[in-house]
């Protein structure tokens, strides 16, 4: 089996140059010719200009192999699985799947904007950061530990050098997709990472799993961060773009948790960029991805939660590599109320298409990201800012025991009305706990969610005080939500605070110093020289660099 399986790809590597297959041991992708592509002018971030030099990335025709020459049983095969679910009413001649498949394969540097590449690479430093910091959790812990070591099993205890790095590791390395999966772990595991309108956490799912992608492309094949960049913001629209086929899917979620449904697609589409796909290879991953999507909220304020987005990462990258194998998907998977619809009660493909398929410019350009300033939901980052708010109205500290009542008011939203959490990640979801805890502290920090710090007999004490009132107005949505807080204190005074947007949201961006600060502070145990760097580099996103340039950047001393 074992010799039948090398000679099969010696016959690979002789006819398209490089092979790599999906075992722990092997060695990569196949990466497909591109046509030469423009470079746009320079860029600047944190005052830094992008470095210009001649693109390595290549477009143009699909690579044509004996998996892409479709017979007419193929086709037959395709047309039935399609009439086996409904398409929508009216279908316009042309469709989100083949429209999503021609954006993945045809975007350059040249589609993205400046005010688009200022802010991916703004989210990618703050990705990088949380994740690093993330590895330390004791979830991605026991992710490692039990994924490393099922490949070290496989490999008779060897842990094989020619992986991808698990982010803030002391270099541990497993293969791409164990890697994609365990660092979007990390990234979720503290819910540090950004989130989008509508609600998603995109960058989880997908830097990840590019990243790890392009450790596995060695030597000539070997991606350039800025062909990364491009494949990164082609993972992020997709996103958005799916995210818009429903109405429902701009309110806080309830039934799925979005980085497991469009997180999966966006890291399909974002390692089929890296890999240079043509249309039909984009599509076929894009269907592939389809159907490891979903995960349902009933698991948010568990440990289970990081793991959507490290699946959505692992994924997406194995949906890449199978299609580049020749597996195909529904080549409508987009359109169809029994394909991507099967997560939205009110899929609308058609309003997609009408609204945004004539627009050039990518989401980012006009809907900027949120970055955390807290580890918790974002929905938090309201309650707290409204919490401190009180806090400098009243005269002195908060003694509980002055205290009557506490009153939340909020959207409604039962996963994130949590009166007493009982562990760190309750915590992070809870408007009463992260309320109470700034009235008490000033300040809510990675601690404030420890053990013995939920367990604090002044903040039982006030938590037992608080309640949550959601009133009418109140919408749950990131992009229209309040929270006010209100003190009732036994002298009969009232203090009150509220917030409408808090800092970090994308109407109030975090200040470009404050994104390298968060990196510097979630990146401790990285060597200073390692980090300087890597925000060089990411100032940067250079076609002049490699994607593992920074990659080595990415463990621990």
């Amino acid at each position: 089996m074992q010799s039948k399986l090398s000679t099969t790809l010696t016959t690979l590597k002789t006819q398209i140059g490089t092979v790599r297959n999906l075992q722990t041991k092997a060695s990569g992708v196949m990466r497909l010719p591109r046509t030469p592509a423009a470079i746009k002018p320079a860029d600047r971030f944190l005052g830094a200009p992008l470095e210009s030099s001649l693109s390595k990335t290549f477009r143009g025709k699909e690579y044509s192999s004996a998996t892409d020459d479709r017979t007419n049983a193929s086709t037959e095969r395709r047309f039935a699985h399609t009439s086996a679910a409904a398409l929508p009413k009216n279908m316009p001649a042309a469709t989100v799947t083949s429209w999503i498949s021609d954006l993945v394969s045809r975007t350059t540097i040249q589609h993205l904007s400046q005010t688009t590449i200022q802010r991916s690479k703004r989210m990618l430093l703050d990705t990088l950061g949380v994740g690093i910091l993330g590895f330390q959790t004791e979830i991605a812990q026991i992710v490692s530990k039990t994924c490393v070591g099922l490949e070290q099993s496989a490999t008779n205890g060897k842990n094989s050098m020619g992986g991808a790095v698990l982010w803030g590791s002391r270099n541990t390395r497993a293969s791409p997709a164990t890697a994609a999966f365990i660092n979007g772990v990390s990234i979720h595991a503290m819910d540090f990472d950004d989130t989008w309108h509508p609600a998603t956490h995109p960058s989880g799912p997908t830097l990840p799993a590019i990243i790890a992608l392009a450790e596995s492309m060695t030597g000539a094949m070997s991606p350039s961060l800025e062909e990364v960049l491009v494949a990164y913001n082609v993972g992020i629209q997709v996103q958005g773009l799916l995210l818009r086929s429903s109405n429902s899917a701009k309110s806080i979620p309830w039934r799925f948790h979005p980085p497991a449904v469009v997180g999966v697609m966006g890291s399909a589409a974002a390692c089929s960029s890296l890999l240079g796909f043509g249309p039909e290879k984009s599509r076929n991953a894009l269907g592939i991805a389809a159907s490891f999507a979903g995960a349902p909220m009933a698991n948010a304020g568990t440990t289970t939660k990081p793991l959507h987005a490290g699946k959505a990462a692992r994924f997406g990258l194995e949906a890449a590599l199978l299609a580049d194998q020749g597996i195909e998907g529904n080549e409508n998977i987009l359109d169809m109320t029994s394909g991507f619809g099967a997560f939205y009660d009110d899929f609308d493909p058609e309003s997609l298409l009408a609204e945004h398929s004539q627009n050039s410019e990518f989401l980012l350009h006009s809907q900027d990201i949120a970055l955390k300033r807290f580890p918790a939901h974002l929905g938090m980052h309201w309650t707290i800012d409204a919490a401190l708010a009180v806090r400098s109205n009243m005269e002195g500290p908060l003694r509980v025991d002055k205290v009557k009542r506490v009153i939340v008011k909020a959207p409604h939203s039962k996963y994130i009305n949590r009166p007493l959490p009982s562990t760190m990640h309750e915590a992070r979801h809870s408007f009463q706990f992260n309320a109470c805890t700034a009235l008490l502290d000033g300040e809510v920090t990675p601690k404030s969610y420890e053990d013995s710090c939920r367990a604090r007999r002044d903040l039982v004490a006030l938590l037992n005080k608080t309640e949550v009132q959601t009133p009418d107005d109140n919408k749950p949505s990131f992009n229209e939500m309040y929270v006010e807080v209100h003190v009732y204190l036994m002298d009969g005074s009232e203090v009150r605070g509220r917030c409408d947007t808090p800092y970090g949201h994308w109407r109030n961006p975090l200040s470009d110093a404050d994104v390298v600060n968060k990196f510097s502070a979630n990146t401790t145990s990285l060597a200073q020289q390692n980090k300087q760097e890597i925000v060089r580099l990411v100032k940067s996103m250079s076609s002049g660099h490699k994607a593992s340039d920074l990659a080595r950047l990415l463990y621990s001393y």
